[in-house]
């Protein structure tokens, strides 16, 4: 096991190095580049050669990059334009609060997605099954955006049981008013991403129930609860998993418009501002971060494949 996961990580490092060499040149796609928003629309060509000079942008374009890439696998990162603070630390700031809704929409997904997939592959072709089915193509269906600003005028505004604008509030200082926080926008992720996971589990559950030793088991006197329980589901959890993960990871950087809608400090509102100011180095970061999280997450769940399904070997 420990071999497989070494060999992954180096099967993975050209993948990052890639990556980090399109994050990097980015500066150079985008029109005007940095200096531009350093200096200010009014600079002279003499303060943008001596702001040019300062950040070494009139270095060749590899030792930029070089130097670039070595500062950041020591966590250097580089300063934001703005805020003139490390770009790490303002990430550090706002990632614990994107893992939280992560975690948090992943399980409101699982709630909703297993029973539901459960319920439809134990009776095909039924009417429960059309009615379930047909509730996951509405939840795939309705834009996160308007289902998060519904959810704020039913329980917000008409009810007020709960705050329009979500904070962040660590799970460990206060267990209720995180959940008070964090329960309208993980409502809104996890109800779409539940609709994938019911998909998914529902057609790998199909097809185990019809595999042989789903009848040997029913020949043996097997009770259905054991079969499902023991041997089907786990079966089935193979593919799933796989969406588990690939769900959770986007979830770390794909949040942006869940984030806006309730003003949640996560890192992908961070990643709009930087966008919307140019700040560059603070772009660059927030991505690199990302990718990183969104590699790991993916690894992760292949070493996870060992433990549901024993018959992987891993040589």
């Amino acid at each position: 096991m420990i071999g497989y996961v070494l060999r992954r990580i180096t099967q993975l490092l050209p993948v990052l190095l890639i990556a980090s060499l399109g994050i990097w040149a980015m500066i150079y796609a985008v029109p005007g580049g940095p200096i531009g928003v350093i200096v200010g629309e009014n600079a002279t060509q003499e303060q943008i050669d001596a702001a040019t000079r300062q950040f070494g942008l009139d270095r060749p374009v590899l030792v930029q990059y070089g130097a670039w890439l070595k500062n950041a696998l020591v966590g250097d990162l580089g300063v934001s334009i703005h805020s003139r603070e490390p770009v790490l630390d303002l990430i550090a700031q706002r990632l614990p609060a994107t893992i939280q809704l992560a975690i948090a929409s992943t399980l409101v997904a699982l709630l909703l997605g297993i029973p539901i997939a459960i319920t439809s592959a134990l009776f095909p072709d039924s009417w429960l099954d059309r009615a379930l089915s047909g509730w996951s193509a509405l939840a795939l269906g309705v834009p996160t955006f308007w289902l998060g600003i519904l959810l704020i005028l039913l329980f917000a505004v008409e009810l007020r049981w709960l705050p329009s604008a979500s904070g962040y509030v660590p799970f460990w200082e206060s267990p209720i008013q995180m959940m008070r926080n964090i329960a309208l926008p993980a409502l809104t992720l996890g109800v779409y991403v539940s609709g994938i996971l019911a998909r998914f589990l529902r057609a790998s559950l199909v097809g185990e129930l019809q595999a042989d030793y789903v009848r040997t088991a029913r020949s043996k006197g097997l009770r259905e609860r054991d079969i499902i329980g023991r041997h089907v589901l786990r079966n089935a959890l193979l593919p799933f998993v796989t969406i588990v993960g690939l769900m959770m990871a986007n979830f770390i950087g794909g949040t942006v418009v869940t984030e806006a809608v309730f003003t949640y400090p996560g890192l992908g509102r961070l990643l709009i501002t930087a966008i919307s100011t140019r700040d560059y180095p603070l772009i660059q970061g927030c991505i690199l971060v990302i990718l990183v999280i969104y590699v790991a997450i993916n690894m992760t769940v292949d070493v996870l494949y060992a433990y549901i399904d024993p018959r992987i070997e891993y040589a």
